[in-house]
């Protein structure tokens, strides 16, 4: 019996009947067809028909679903996750997960010395890699004791840091209480744990997971922790899909996929610029029309730098940028030089990370979170909306060489944390323009009403600066913004009340 004239009653029959038997279909094809062909056929097209499969008895209950929709978090769900994202840390649930999985891994207790030497030195032999660059940079997850030193060490704070980016999105309003999403180069199920926490926290959401692995120890991993942490939720985690994104074939994706995420992957692959560009491009067309692609990588200068530039390159292939670039007027960016990142709140170490650096604790605890990120989409939806109007009378970033030793209006995009110290607050901004860095620069002598607008921005949030002191710096190439007591700093795009 063809699979088509099944799936054609499947959705025949469900736009007739909110509810049915899957049994019913029978009467509906041709020929003599079992109930396990019907269910063999139906089961992995479910989501994307809208329906839900019920065992019942002999028999599966089809159920048609409302069309997915936006995951408006209320306040006490929000409020529920900014408390715990306040104080971070693997939840209790999952750390006794992954204590037992190390445990059955290596027939000892997660807490035995010989485990912990052992990992260790696997530890410090990923660390050592991590900080080659270029074609001398080999980060492999192929034995047992990598993705274990990788569960004690890196995965608490890429665990986190997901959760940060997942909630933005929820924030934003980009998950749905109904969605698709694909992890490439999950590892041991990363960031899909991270959401099956988010939708545990807040009691609702369901997603169905598809995710990419090359290697087996990582693949066993997920197996493991991510079917038994998404128990009691609305997530379904499917068994990695085997795969190089290397040689990635496209066909076998899934498709209609609202969320996709590149997790600390991309900067492992090697090769060139235009080929992760392809590699993601290629892949974004198993997107849903509104849907949403998320890269992170680590905050170090030369991954991150070539984040940035990786963006550029997708923008050049049609995708646009939701955040946290903003492009105010209207042209494309310099990456060149761009070292921009996102920084959080440490997270409290592991028991696990904890037992591994009872004897080196500078050397093992692994507690600050540091990341770069975009999110891409198809069209040109962008969390800041705000372009500089036709006559307003700003000056481009890339204009400051005709303006230094001169007070000035700019608009710009506050791109980074407080870099500076208890004396002198530094951040760095973008207006988009500029193939030189640009910092806003802020003494503790000088804060006031007029200007405490700068170090209350967000991550990504335009400002208006009005009468900033600018200055060329010989060492770093680079342009200094000073404010002083007199400089007025305002949300952009946001009018004054009249008096």
């Amino acid at each position: 019996m063809p699979d088509k004239e099944i799936t054609s009653a499947v959705k025949y029959v469900s736009r007739m009947k909110p509810e049915f038997m899957l049994s019913e279909i029978r009467d509906y094809v041709k020929g003599d067809v079992s109930l396990a062909d019907i269910y063999r056929t139906i089961q992995p097209l479910a989501y994307d028909m809208g329906i839900r499969l019920e065992p019942a008895g002999g028999d599966y209950r089809a159920r048609r679903l409302p069309a997915a929709k936006s995951l408006i978090l209320n306040e006490s769900e929000r409020k529920a996750q900014e408390e715990f994202l306040a104080s971070p840390g693997v939840p209790d649930r999952l750390e006794k997960l992954i204590e037992k999985y190390v445990g059955k891994k290596t027939g000892k207790s997660w807490s035995d010395p010989a485990v912990i030497g052992k990992l260790r030195n696997a530890i410090t032999g990923q660390k050592a890699e991590y900080w080659k660059e270029g074609s001398k940079r080999r980060i492999t997850y192929e034995t047992g004791y990598s993705i274990l030193g990788y569960l004690a060490y890196q995965f608490p704070v890429y665990f986190i840091q997901s959760e940060h980016i997942l909630f933005e999105l929820a924030v934003d309003g980009l998950l749905k209480d109904r969605m698709k999403m694909l992890d490439a180069g999950t590892g041991p199920g990363t960031v899909p744990l991270a959401l099956i926490d988010i939708y545990r926290r807040i009691g609702r959401g369901e997603a169905v997971v598809y995710s990419l692995e090359k290697y087996d120890e990582n693949a066993e991993a997920f197996n493991a922790l991510v079917p038994a942490y998404a128990k009691g939720t609305g997530v379904k985690a499917e068994k990695p899909m085997r795969a190089d994104l290397r040689s990635l074939k496209m066909d076998e994706l899934p498709d209609n996929v609202d969320l996709m995420f590149f997790s600390n992957v991309l900067n492992e692959l090697g090769g060139d610029i235009e080929r992760k560009a392809g590699i993601v491009r290629g892949m974004a067309d198993k997107l849903s029309k509104d849907g949403n692609i998320v890269i992170v990588e680590p905050a170090d200068k030369a991954s991150s730098m070539e984040m940035r530039r990786l963006v550029v390159a997708l923008m050049n292939k049609g995708l646009g940028v939701y955040s946290p670039c903003s492009f105010i007027w209207c042209v494309r960016c310099h990456p060149e030089s761009c070292w921009t990142f996102q920084e959080r709140e440490d997270i409290r170490p592991t028991r696990f990370m904890q037992k591994v650096a009872e004897e080196e604790p500078f050397k093992f605890i692994n507690t600050d979170i540091k990341y770069s990120y975009a999110v891409l989409r198809h069209d040109k939806l962008s969390r800041e909306k705000y372009r500089v109007p036709e006559k307003a009378k700003f000056a481009r970033l890339s204009r400051m060489k005709d303006h230094v030793g001169k007070h000035i209006n700019v608009v710009a995009s506050v791109m980074s944390g407080d870099l500076g110290d208890k004396n002198d607050h530094v951040y760095k901004i973008c207006d988009g323009t500029s193939a030189k860095p640009v910092y806003a620069i802020l003494s503790d002598y000088h804060i006031s009403p007029k200007n405490e607008a700068l170090k209350a921005a967000k991550y990504g949030q335009i400002v208006e600066i009005y009468g900033v002191l600018v200055r060329y710096n010989k060492d770093y190439d680079a342009y200094n913004l000073f404010v002083t007591r007199n400089t007025d700093v305002k949300a952009a795009g946001i009018e004054e009340p009249h008096q």
